[in-house]
Order: C-alpha cells, then sequence, then structure tokens
C-alpha cells in the first residue's frame, strides 16, 4: 500500500512538472513572436518617381509662363526643368539633338522659314500665345508725324521681316508686291511708297537701343519686356488675330507623349489665361 500511494504522487508530480514546462514554453514563445514583430521594420511606400521634361526657352514671357505652372505639373508627376536660351537661335538646333525635349519661343512661320533648310522634323503641339509686334518711337506720338525718308528699324530675319512689312502695309504706309505667300519679304518687295521710308535691317535685340538713332522701330513684344519698354507705348500693333502665336515644338512622335500632353493642357488652361492678361496685358495675348 505504501509503494502503491508513493507512485502516485510520483506520478501527479511529473505531470505537475511536465504542465509547468509546457505554460513556461508557451509563454516564452508569445513573447519571442511578440519581439519578432517588434524587430520587423514597417513597411513605407517609396515616393513616385517624377518625370523630368526638359523645355527650353526664351526668357520672357516665355519661362516665366512655364513657370507658373510648374507647382500644377509636379502635382501631375511631371518636373518641368526650364532652360532659358540667351541665343533663341540655339533652341531648335538643342531639340534635334535632344538636349531638351521641348522648346517655346517662336511661331509658326519662323518655324517653317529654317526647318526645310536646317533639316528638322518637328511637329507643333499647340499655340500659346501670341506677342503682337508694334510700333515704337523716341520722336514721334503718331504715325502721321513720319516725315518723308523716315528710318525704319525692322528685324532682320525673314518671317519677322515680312510680317513687319505686312504691319506697315496694314496702315497704308507701303504696298508689297503680290504673290508673296511664304512668309518672307524684305524691303525689295516693296513696290509702293509714298513715304520714302528707309528701312534699317537689323538683330531684333538691338532695335530698343537703336531707338535713339531711328524715327521709329517694330519691335516683338518680348524684347520690348526685356529692353525694359513699356508696351503700352506703341504707336500701333498687331491685333489678336495675327498668325504669329508662339507655339510649342517637339520632335515629330513626341507629340503622343503623355507628358507633352500634360504640359499642353495646363499651359492652355484658364488659371494660364488669367496669369498673361493680368501680368502682361496689351503686350501679350492668349492664343487659345
Amino acid at each position: 500500500m505504501k509503494i502503491k500511494k508513493s507512485y502516485v504522487v510520483t506520478s501527479a508530480l511529473i505531470l505537475l512538472f511536465t504542465l509547468a514546462l509546457t505554460a513556461c514554453g508557451s509563454g516564452s514563445n508569445n513573447g519571442s513572436s511578440k519581439e519578432s514583430k517588434a524587430n520587423t521594420p514597417a513597411k513605407t511606400e517609396e515616393p513616385a518617381k517624377k518625370t523630368v521634361l526638359k523645355i527650353g526657352s526664351a526668357a520672357v514671357p516665355h519661362a516665366e509662363i512655364l513657370n507658373f505652372i510648374k507647382p500644377k505639373l509636379a502635382e501631375e508627376g511631371i518636373d518641368l526643368d526650364v532652360v532659358v536660351f540667351d541665343d533663341e537661335g540655339q533652341l531648335n538646333p538643342a531639340l534635334k539633338e535632344k538636349q531638351i525635349d521641348a522648346n517655346f519661343f517662336q511661331h509658326v512661320p519662323y518655324l517653317d522659314s529654317v526647318k526645310g533648310e536646317q533639316g528638322y522634323d518637328f511637329a507643333v503641339t499647340t499655340k500659346v500665345h501670341v506677342e503682337p509686334i508694334g510700333f515704337y518711337s523716341e520722336k514721334i506720338k503718331s504715325i502721321d508725324e513720319l516725315k518723308d525718308g523716315a528710318q525704319i528699324g525692322i528685324p532682320n530675319n525673314p518671317s519677322n521681316e515680312y510680317r513687319t512689312l505686312v504691319l506697315l502695309q496694314q496702315k497704308g504706309l507701303i504696298k508689297l508686291k503680290d504673290g508673296l505667300t511664304t512668309y518672307e519679304a524684305t524691303p525689295k518687295d516693296i513696290v509702293e511708297n509714298p513715304k520714302n521710308l528707309k528701312f534699317v535691317e537689323a538683330d531684333v535685340p538691338t532695335l530698343p537701343r537703336a531707338l535713339k538713332d531711328l524715327d521709329g522701330a517694330l519691335i516683338n513684344t518680348n524684347i520690348v519686356l526685356e529692353s525694359g519698354l513699356d508696351p503700352a507705348s506703341a504707336l500701333f500693333r498687331e491685333d489678336a488675330n495675327s498668325p504669329y502665336a508662339n507655339v510649342i515644338v517637339v520632335r515629330s512622335g513626341d507629340e503622343n507623349r503623355d507628358d507633352i500632353k500634360k504640359l499642353d493642357a495646363a499651359l492652355t488652361s484658364p488659371e494660364v489665361k488669367k496669369f498673361i492678361e493680368d501680368k502682361y496685358g496689351v503686350a501679350v495675348v492668349p492664343a487659345f
């Protein structure tokens, strides 16, 4: 009987010891599990990568308009990199050589006048604004005051030269020969010049400085703004129906890129229209 009782007690002690070990093991595992979870770094979402869109432009108003839309494009995942070229003549070569994705400085007649000669395979994606070319003078207050033989400064590049001569024709100061259909003309194409106006052909950026030596000059608005001239002081200017709207130009095939489409949409938004009208007044006219 004593042996049997001892056996029962021993069995009970073994059972209790086993349960104790199991409980300890269970607690240890739970702690280990919690510690493992605590040491596991939380997953963080990587920020979406932005598309860099590099666009070359003239300084005023082009770069200013582009910089205005940068925050809007940033919200759409596009980092707009605006590169101002001091020499606008390098903007098309830079586009051709893929140094930039697009450019914004020119109108279609100018592009047409150079693309054949230079072999540019470009596409126009959208019209943004017109910079009405105007007649400025430090010597007269009205075109009626233009004297016989007055000296008039005009741009010396083909498309803008044609543009200024057409404007002078619209004002009744000259008459061009018929059949000029390529947006190109020079003073040699004038067939009537009742005031015997003398034309001084010059690089556009030099015209504001030359005003003191001229009776007047026809100057592009972006140059007027950069030079500090008051665009409202023009004796006359083109109207909003001018075919010389400044456009976004890309390499052919890139016009269907998503980032280019977003650029065009941002540039032709109501917000940009208001920005142009508020900032530039008569000097720059929205073309959309």
